[in-house]
């Protein structure tokens, strides 16, 4: 299982190991860091699970669909590595990827 670093608003670090096959999303959820909405619970429907993605690991995340697109630029806090974290899939090439918790809109 691949490590995940991530970071909250506060500036904490919080190493977990991430199942592969989940989002990055549901890893953050289940492993207790609730500032982290995700409201929608993953449908892609809302951007309260907005993260930033260390950009060492931007070309190993699947490419930006339309949807995320669209509700990521509904957030004022939207920046290059930003990213819905529903929408990324844990897969052992993320091993030590960081991502920070984007501030709340």
């Amino acid at each position: 299982m691949p490590q995940l670093t991530v970071v909250t608003r506060d500036g904490a670090r919080h190493e977990i190991e991430a199942q592969n096959g989940h989002t990055v999303m549901e890893v953050i959820r289940d492993n207790g860091i609730d500032e982290l909405l995700a409201i929608c619970g993953g449908c892609c429907s809302c951007a309260t699970c907005h993260v930033y993605v260390d950009e060492a690991y931007a070309d190993k995340l699947p490419p930006l669909k339309g949807d995320e697109d669209d509700l990521l630029d509904s957030s004022e806090h939207r920046n290059a590595s930003s990213r819905l974290s529903c929408q990324i899939p844990v897969s052992p090439e993320l091993e030590g990827m960081i991502v920070t918790i984007a501030p709340e809109d």
